[in-house]
């Protein structure tokens, strides 16, 4: 089985310098510091746009100052890859908000399909504004298998070619982790020449039904299984005292070989979707 390039999310800055390899971090860890270490190894931006989404039900910045922070970021850090867009989430909760779990939604009023009509031009707003200075993704929306097809076609009316750009993030998926519904919506989007296909936030049980269908992919997973832990299972001692891992370098590193070393051996399982192909 074919492993995608795996992103270790993080929400320490202080990584950069030291761990080595590719990491995902959100622009809000990053936004309110007035100096940045060095990056050992590339990494992509997050928007933040769950969080902003989630908690305001829309966003809180300009494009240009969201671009001028990733402006200096590359400047700054150094190696940064790409950036994702201030791109819309289509989830029901995030368009009407509501409850789940711990977590509140303020909802954004909008329809399915303004959110993608928001997200296309949020692609084309940011390019615009950063003139190839920085890479800045497209993100394929969607609630329904449809909507994920629908926006793809906005882009091709809007001038994009999705088939031919090195990177498009795949969005509104990580609540549907290791279920058949995402690995179609994939299979759907390959059907459509959009081979390239960055996943957020995927988990161990997504990587392992289409990981073999993803270029990419960043999780901060490791941090939730440490803090389920509730103590120190790195095998060091934290300096400030951490009761578990949650933040730990050491134990991030070891998740991810871990991660790495399980999808290179596990035979990928064929599910209705690739049987049906397969007739």
């Amino acid at each position: 089985m074919r492993a995608p390039t795996f992103l270790l999310g993080t929400h320490q800055p202080s990584w950069f310098p030291h761990a080595g390899v590719p990491l995902f971090v959100s622009d809000s860890r990053l936004r309110a510091r007035r100096t940045f270490p060095r990056a050992a190894a590339p990494w992509c931006l997050d928007s933040s746009g769950f969080t902003q989404l989630q908690q305001h039900g829309r966003w809180t910045f300009t494009p240009q100052q969201y671009l001028d922070r990733a402006l200096r970021y590359s400047e700054e850090i150094g190696r940064l890859h790409w950036i994702a867009p201030m791109d819309h989430m289509c989830e029901r909760i995030v368009r009407h908000g509501g409850r789940l779990g711990r977590m509140v939604f303020a909802g954004t009023g909008l329809s399915t399909e303004t959110h993608l009509n928001l997200t296309v031009d949020s692609v084309g707003q940011l390019r615009d504004l950063a003139r190839g200075r920085v890479h800045v993704i497209p993100v394929v929306q969607g609630d329904q298998q449809a909507d994920y097809e629908r926006c793809a076609l906005l882009y091709e009316q809007a001038g994009f070619d999705l088939t031919r750009e090195p990177v498009v993030g795949l969005g509104s998926v990580c609540r549907r982790q290791g279920t058949v519904e995402a690995h179609r919506i994939i299979q759907a989007l390959h059907a459509h020449g959009i081979g390239n296909l960055h996943g957020f936030g995927v988990k161990t049980l997504g990587l392992l039904r289409y990981g073999h269908l993803l270029t990419s992919a960043d999780s901060l997973a490791w941090s939730e299984d440490a803090r389920r832990k509730q103590h120190p299972a790195c095998g060091h001692i934290h300096p400030r005292g951490g009761k578990n891992c949650a933040n730990c370098l050491p134990y991030a590193l070891a998740w991810r070989e871990r991660l790495l070393s399980r999808l290179a051996t596990t035979p990928r399982q064929l599910d209705i979707w690739d049987q049906g192909e397969a007739a």
